[in-house]
């Protein structure tokens, strides 16, 4: 699949038309999705979409819309008006949006041609996309391992070259961790940068909305397409909530040694450690340094994230909307609608949730996290004042094998290097540093770049020098 840039070029000049590339996807879609998964709805109306394209292009009306003709996939846990949005849970399973979310506006202002909606693990719960009420998504780099997720289905819907461009969600890493297990680029903005209005809140303080591309500079066009101030979320920000961070020649690194000391793969490792050889040759500086409140990261957002989700799906109660199981009350209802509706990890968070924030729990553990998460924003800001990034593994393993990872705490620890980001808020791209082999397999993993708050512009560009450099000369 061509890139953005390469699609817009080959319109404008008339090499091909949107209405092509279009029905090409939709061809790709049902040709590869029947075994992958990594679709549960395709649109249709993105003919007639295409064919305004067109007509756009032929007219010379396409320069204030940057992303005309350009085919992109939603995770189903993002509002689109008119189109079923089930968050791949059963509760949901008819659910129909009555409007669109505010990124949703944005790209469709920019020219955007929405062409489905991606598989994900139930609300975004889930480290694999093995959780959706509709089925596993597999790996289109290889089908008998996950995609990662919980934003898995926009991952492998960019792998298996359907779509240039998929959105994901990110709670504690679901966009980073599936582009590093399929081979793409995944972006995790500042907290704030992106509005929420319109998405499925599973985390209110932890989710973020971003691009899986095939370049970061795909990433950095998109995430500029459906950044910005909303008047609809309190939490967005302005360009100026943040000092601007001017873009060097040569960028100092730092790598928490201590906290890569154990559970990374040593084939992982020891790509990691090309990869910062690779940085120290192209004259960047390498710098060890001390992140010991990192290692907390994972128990503190196992209390965070459950208490936010076990407040933002008490709204799933069979009498709103979605699923409505009969009872003989009203606590019936609420009970046989939730226990049909709900799968065992949404059960799960929703019961850890509840409990860390009942009476003679809180302070014991959701206020100690939530001070833990204050202290790690303070570290945060102490080593940027030292580094302009730190860089870690995006995971601890390539993909794994549908089913290989049953018990949950082994699926959780694959978090470890992306939670403190969504926890502290601050800004991560994740790319391809190279391949491991698994059972004969070449498999992509994943290197993570961090930056402070509002270091999203300095990430992009860094990311265009290391990376898609580097894959035009390969």
């Amino acid at each position: 699949m061509d890139t953005v840039t390469e699609l817009r070029n080959k319109y404008q000049s008339g090499e091909v038309t949107p209405s092509a590339v279009v029905t090409s996807v939709l061809k790709t879609i049902k040709e590869k999705d029947v075994d992958i998964n990594a679709f549960l709805d395709v649109y249709d109306d993105a003919i007639t979409e295409a064919k305004i394209a067109d007509e756009l292009y032929q007219k010379g009306e396409a320069a204030d819309k940057p992303l005309l003709g350009i085919p992109v996939a939603l995770k189903n846990n993002i509002l689109i008006k008119g189109k079923k949005v089930t968050g791949a849970s059963k509760i949901l399973e008819n659910y129909t949006a009555v409007y669109d979310a505010t990124i949703v506006k944005k790209l469709k202002a920019a020219g955007a041609i929405i062409v489905g909606a991606t598989n994900l693990d139930e609300f975004a719960m889930g480290g694999s996309t093995e959780n959706s009420a509709f089925g596993p998504t597999k790996n289109p780099l290889d089908t008998k391992r996950v995609p990662g997720g919980s934003s898995g289905g926009s991952a492998a819907a960019v792998a298996m070259g359907a779509v240039p461009v998929a959105i994901g969600t990110d709670t504690g890493g679901s966009i980073r961790q599936p582009a590093s297990y399929c081979g793409v680029v995944g972006f995790k903005p500042t907290y704030g940068a992106v509005s929420r209005y319109g998405l499925m809140a599973m985390g209110s303080s932890l989710d973020q909305a971003g691009p899986l591309t095939n370049t970061v500079a795909d990433a950095e066009l998109v995430h500029n397409v459906m950044a910005g101030l909303d008047n609809l979320d309190g939490t967005t920000i302005t360009d100026d909530t943040y000092p601007s961070l001017p873009t060097k020649d040569k960028y100092t690194f730092g790598v928490p040694r201590n906290f890569l000391a154990e559970g990374v793969d040593s084939d992982v490792l020891e790509t990691f450690e090309q990869h910062l050889a690779d940085l120290k040759a192209a004259g960047h500086e390498i710098k060890e340094i001390d992140l010991p409140l990192f290692a907390k990261g994972l128990a503190a957002y196992y209390i965070v994230m459950p208490a936010e989700v076990s407040s933002n799906l008490a709204r799933y109660d069979g009498i709103r909307y979605g699923l409505s199981e009969e009872g003989d009350d009203l606590l019936g209802v609420y009970e046989n609608t939730r226990a049909e509706g709900f799968g065992k990890e949404v059960k799960r968070r929703i019961l850890l949730g509840t409990h860390v924030l009942s009476s003679g729990y809180y302070d014991a553990y959701y206020g100690k996290a939530e001070l833990a998460r204050k202290k790690m924003r303070e570290e945060l800001a102490t080593v940027f004042k030292e580094v302009d990034f730190i860089v870690t593994p995006t995971a601890p393993t390539p993909a794994f094998k549908i089913g290989e990872n049953e018990d949950p705490l082994s699926m959780y620890a694959q978090d470890i290097f992306t939670v403190p980001v969504n926890l502290t808020g601050v800004p991560a791209l994740s790319f391809p540093m190279g391949n491991v082999e698994r059972e004969e397999k070449s498999l992509p993993v994943g290197v993570q770049y961090i930056g402070p708050h509002g270091g999203d512009a300095r990430l992009f560009e860094i990311g265009k020098i290391i990376y898609d450099v580097r894959k035009k000369l390969d």
